[in-house]
């Protein structure tokens, strides 16, 4: 590379560098702070450590059932008022689930600071659970599961690459869950999954805008310091015996008539050197028009309406998937036959220079559009925290990327990418019969 970009790539991450200061309070809630004064608005962020993959596997779907449960109201905020008070000074709200975490955020003028603390305060002390909310939420999460998923073409393939390609794990499972399961379920049930897993202790909050260090620590401290310590979430997950012979799979979807290939891989989870590595060839593969398998499959041979390479981030383990759907009478074995010359290209030879410095712009660019807005930095502060356990992975992710050589990523190809280490799912049409 030359040094003129080295220069320029240098004093961006500097430019970029996000300052924070972090806390604890005797409860074992963390905080982690971010002081941003251009412009006037803050906020209020709790990242909890849980998410799909907790909980019974009778009980699949809590947590995400959780991030619209704890809407209903508290103690001191009456039934359907949370989602009113946000909008009606100024702020705007929102909240998602994975299988490892659920976070919920509010943003507001700076001036209400105070107000936004106090309600994930509230959240997290004494949310109103009761069978009236569960009632109505349950309703609200069958509905989304029918948009989502049941009614949305291709809206089952995360559903099929996870049974697939999990056995033990409770990543088999999908993070909104069955809805018998939920039905199912009693409110002791749903209070005492609140009670072990949203706790302080098990949970950070970000502050993050045009705030004062002193006084938002004061301010958090007042607010927070009354809930309760819970007893440390312990998981003991069943690991998976490593795949070592291809497995194929079928699975159908009303929703569509265009059949689809999937090839999934599992891998090291997103904190290892490895997931780096993986980020970095699934974007050389489909980053954009660009990259290799969109000029190949769509460009030149116009064998793939769309193909895709993704490295799906989870804590424990990584999904590592190829997926393209055919134009015309193209097969799919020929698409993942085009899709894995490719792969073969990368473990038997190096990228080019040409093609490892592009790569290493678009990820500078990812840098920089991450720390772009305080919303993105406090979900960043937030998921490094609990997720990675480092923090200052906001401000050394480039060096990483960087780091990573073009010998490495022929080796970590090599290592993980070859066909008897996969799920293969042909995603097919469902007919009447089926």
């Amino acid at each position: 590379m030359a040094l003129a970009s080295l220069l320029f790539i240098s004093q961006l991450a500097l430019a970029q560098k996000v300052e924070f200061e972090e806390f604890d309070l005797d409860n074992g809630l963390h905080v982690i702070m971010h002081k941003d004064d251009t412009a006037p608005v803050v906020i209020t962020s709790v990242m909890y450590d849980v998410g799909g993959k907790d909980g019974s596997r009778e009980r699949t779907g809590f947590a995400h059932f959780f991030e619209h449960l704890l809407f209903e109201g508290s103690e001191n905020i009456e039934r359907g008022e949370f989602m009113k008070i946000i909008p009606a000074n100024g702020g705007v709200f929102n909240a998602n689930t994975t299988n490892d975490r659920t976070y919920y955020y509010e943003i507001f003028p700076s001036n209400k600071l105070e107000l936004g603390l106090w309600l994930e305060s509230e959240r997290m002390l004494h949310p109103v659970i009761d069978q009236v909310g569960v009632d109505t939420q349950n309703e609200v999460v069958k509905e989304e599961k029918r948009q989502s998923m049941d009614n949305r073409p291709y809206g089952g393939l995360l559903k099929a690459i996870g049974e697939n390609l999990f056995s033990e794990h409770p990543y088999k499972d999908t993070v909104i869950g069955e809805m018998d399961h939920l039905d199912a379920a009693t409110l002791e049930e749903f209070n005492a999954y609140f009670e072990k897993y949203y706790g302080p202790n098990n949970a950070v909050l970000v502050v993050a805008g045009k705030i004062d260090y002193e006084k938002t620590k004061a301010m958090v401290t007042d607010y927070f310091s009354a809930v309760k310590k819970r007893p440390e979430v312990v998981r003991d997950f069943k690991m998976e015996a490593p795949i070592t012979e291809t497995k194929k799979a079928v699975a159908y979807d009303k929703n569509i008539q265009i059949p689809a290939i999937i090839a999934a891989y599992r891998l090291p989870g997103q904190s290892t050197r490895e997931a780096y590595v993986l980020d970095m060839i699934s974007t050389y593969l489909s980053g954009g028009k660009s990259s290799v398998l969109y000029k190949k499959l769509i460009d030149e041979k116009k064998e793939a309406l769309t193909v895709q390479a993704v490295n799906l981030g989870q804590v424990d383990y990584n999904i590592f998937a190829l997926f393209a759907l055919p134009l015309g009478e193209v097969s799919l074995e020929t698409l993942l036959a085009d899709m894995d010359e490719e792969i073969v290209k990368i473990q038997n030879e190096l990228i080019s220079e040409r093609d490892y410095n592009k790569l290493l712009n678009q990820f500078e660019n990812d840098f920089v559009n991450s720390n772009s807005s305080i919303a993105g930095i406090a979900g960043s502060l937030a998921s490094y925290y609990l997720l990675y356990g480092d923090v200052n992975i906001i401000n050394n992710q480039l060096d990483i990327y960087r780091s990573i050589s073009r010998e490495e990523i022929q080796s970590v190809a090599k290592k993980y990418l070859s066909p008897n280490q996969r799920v293969e799912v042909q995603y097919l049409p469902k007919k009447d019969d089926q």
